[in-house]
Parts: C-alpha cells; structure tokens; sequence
C-alpha cells in the first residue's frame, strides 16, 4: 500500500510516497531531508501533534491564558486532552512553563503555560 503526505517538519514541505506493509513502513521517497524519513515513520505508523489552546485565568491583566503540551501526543488523544481543559481556569500569578494539568488524559504530558500572567494589583 501506498500513503502520499506531506512533511511539515521543515519548511520545505516535501511530498512523500511512503510504502507501508500493514504497519510497517518498508520506504519514503520524495524527501529532500533526513527528517522527511523520520516524520514518514511516524506520521504513518502513530501520529502525534502538540496541542495549542487557551484557559481560563482570573485574577491576571488577560482574559485567557496560553497554553500548550510540553510534548507531543497521540493524535488520537486530542480531543480528549481538549475536554480535560474545558472549562478548566487558573488563578494569577502564572509562570511561563508552569504545569497547568498534570498528565493530560493519561498521555503523560503535562499542559503548560507558555507566557507570564502577574496578579492584577
């Protein structure tokens, strides 16, 4: 079987014929970088994404507070990290990289904040 992607992890975007048997990805063509081969295997085999969203915060000078995964999880897993954060607020102060939920949805990555927020004087 053949799965044609396109590799997002440099700004090339190559496009890839990735042979897959089963599971097994047997060869990639169509990349001009190492990492092509790299993102193929995965993307093909098991994907994963980081997540990007925003909470809720009181107490700060902003309304919603960035956050994101401190690594990649399955792709299959989004949606549930997603409603793990749903309707999840935080209180100001806030560091940037503080854990904002431990282990979201059993993928063993925390989510966490990716700006400062002070407390509002």
């Amino acid at each position: 079987m053949t799965q044609n992607i396109v590799c997002i992890r440099c700004p090339l975007g190559c496009r890839l014929e990735v042979e897959l048997n089963g599971s097994e990805v047997l060869d990639v063509n169509g990349n001009e970088c190492l990492r092509g081969v790299d993102y193929a295997k995965v993307e093909c085999t098991a994907p994963t994404r980081t997540l990007t969203t925003t909470v809720g915060i009181t107490g700060g000078d902003i309304r919603r507070l960035p956050v994101r995964t401190r690594g990649d999880i399955p792709k299959s897993k989004i949606i549930d990290c997603i409603e793990a954060l749903r309707g999840l607020t935080v209180s100001a102060p806030v560091n940037m990289g503080d854990v904002i939920l431990a282990d979201a949805a059993d993928t063993g990555i925390d989510i966490i904040a990716t700006r400062r927020v002070a407390a509002q004087r």
